[in-house]
C-alpha cells in the first residue's frame, strides 16, 4: 500500500459455495483479508472487486456475496456473465437475463457500492477509466488531494 493506488482490485469472482470449484487454488478467506486489509492499511484507498454469473449461483447466494463485499468496504464491484474460455475450462451453467443484471446493479447501490457496473458484457476493467475519474473527484472532496 505504500504506492498508493488510486485502486486496488481483487476479484472475489463467484459466490462462497462455488469458490473452491472456481477457484481452487483459493480461498474466501484470502479475497476477504486482502480486501479488508487494503482498507486497514489506507483507509482512502478505492477498493473493486468482480464476480462472474452463470456458474450455477443462485440470486441469492450472489446478494450474499454483494453484502460481504460491502462488509469487507469494497468500494467499487463489476459484475459479468461467465464466458467458458475453452473446453478445459468450466462450462457456462446458464444465461444470465439483463434484467438480473439490472436488479444486481440496484441492489449494489442500495447497499452502499460506490459505483456497480453490471452486464453480460462487463469485466473487471470494464469501464474502469470512467470509474476512476468520477470516483476520483468525489474521493478528493472527501479525503483531499492523495
Amino acid at each position: 500500500m505504500e504506492a498508493r493506488p488510486e485502486i486496488l482490485n481483487h476479484n472475489v469472482e463467484t459466490v462462497r459455495r462455488l469458490f473452491k470449484v472456481v477457484q481452487p487454488q483459493d480461498q474466501y478467506k484470502w479475497a476477504q483479508d486482502t480486501l479488508s486489509n487494503a482498507k486497514s492499511l489506507d483507509p482512502d484507498v478505492l477498493t473493486k472487486s468482480g464476480i462472474m454469473l452463470g456458474l450455477g449461483e443462485t440470486m441469492q447466494e450472489v446478494k450474499q456475496t454483494m453484502r460481504d463485499l460491502r462488509a469487507w468496504q469494497v468500494d467499487i464491484l463489476t459484475i459479468g456473465q461467465y464466458l467458458q474460455p475453452t473446453l478445459k475450462h468450466l462450462p457456462i451453467e446458464r444465461y444470465v437475463r439483463p434484467e438480473e443484471f439490472e436488479e444486481l446493479k440496484d441492489f449494489g447501490m442500495d447497499i452502499g457500492f460506490r459505483w456497480v457496473e453490471s452486464g453480460p458484457l462487463v469485466r473487471s476493467s470494464y469501464h474502469a477509466e470512467r470509474q476512476v475519474r468520477a470516483l476520483s473527484v468525489v474521493h478528493r472532496e472527501l479525503y483531499g488531494s492523495p
